[in-house]
């Protein structure tokens, strides 16, 4: 059984790193023990995203619903011969992640089947689900069964996720809108986008990067490395993002190239070895 275990875990950390490379490393910057546990949260994230953006010549609907019973299934037998459920649920159950999270995450999924313009309301449900219980099931992981210490460390934790999905809305506002047709801002208008509108949705993204970033300082040890790793990709992609045209990010994907990723995590292990943040 070690050994099955021991082969999804890496099958997920397989999956991470062929589709992020940003997220491989800030895993790798982890704490060795948070690793596998982590790819094996993205693992699972990313193959229910999957489902409802890849799988376009199959019913979504039906293989979206079979992931879900097959994840709690998964979760309840402890164990599933499908890799990345079987890794998923060993973290699920070791660190006691709340199932309303994973039900969250997965209404979000089905909420992009369902919705293609949001409201205010349906934006912050979208948001909450898709990014912000994604950084508390990390949570759970980082803070190792101290309650106490994920209660104090929770809201940062979901602005830090919420920073994340924004800064990714703006980024792929072109696939999303022009491919997808999705608009996630609520009241925007991709055909009249001004940059009025970009800067009021990038000052609501200064003010989630500024109240995760109190959290990061209060992580584990073992984990604070990595999430600021993270933190300050994602900071750097904003950037570059706030000094286009809202005509610009309209036509192309704006990307952090692979030399910067590597001088900024070249700076956040000389940052964490020097306790810096």
């Amino acid at each position: 059984m070690d050994l099955f275990s021991t082969t999804t875990l890496k099958c997920s950390k397989l999956i991470t790193q062929h589709y992020s490379t940003s997220f491989t490393l800030g895993i790798k910057t982890l704490h060795r023990k948070f690793h596998l546990p982590i790819y094996a949260i993205y693992g699972f994230v990313r193959y229910a995203d999957e489902i409802v953006d890849t799988f376009h010549e199959h019913d979504k609907v039906m293989l979206l619903e079979r992931f879900r019973k097959d994840t709690y299934l998964a979760i309840s037998e402890k164990i599933s011969l499908n890799p990345v459920l079987h890794s998923f649920q060993l973290v699920v159950n070791q660190y006691q992640i709340e199932h309303e999270l994973i039900d969250a995450f997965l209404h979000s999924m089905e909420m992009d089947l369902k919705h293609h313009d949001y409201c205010d309301k349906l934006y912050q449900e979208y948001i909450y689900g898709s990014a912000e219980v994604v950084g508390l099931m990390c949570l759970r992981v980082f803070c190792e069964g101290d309650n106490e210490q994920y209660e104090d460390l929770k809201a940062p934790a979901k602005s830090l996720g919420s920073a994340f999905q924004k800064v990714n809305f703006l980024r792929d506002i072109k696939s999303d809108y022009k491919d997808r047709g999705r608009v996630y801002f609520p009241g925007v208008d991709f055909r009249t986008f001004s940059q009025t509108e970009k800067t009021a949705i990038e000052a609501d993204i200064k003010a989630d990067f500024d109240h995760a970033l109190e959290g990061i300082k209060k992580l584990p040890s073992g984990a604070r490395a990595g999430v600021y790793l993270a933190y300050i990709y994602y900071l750097q992609l904003f950037k570059k993002i706030k000094n286009l045209p809202a005509t610009k990010i309209m036509n192309e994907r704006v990307r952090v190239p692979d030399t910067m990723k590597a001088l900024l995590l070249s700076k956040t292990l000389l940052l964490n070895k020097l306790k810096s943040f």
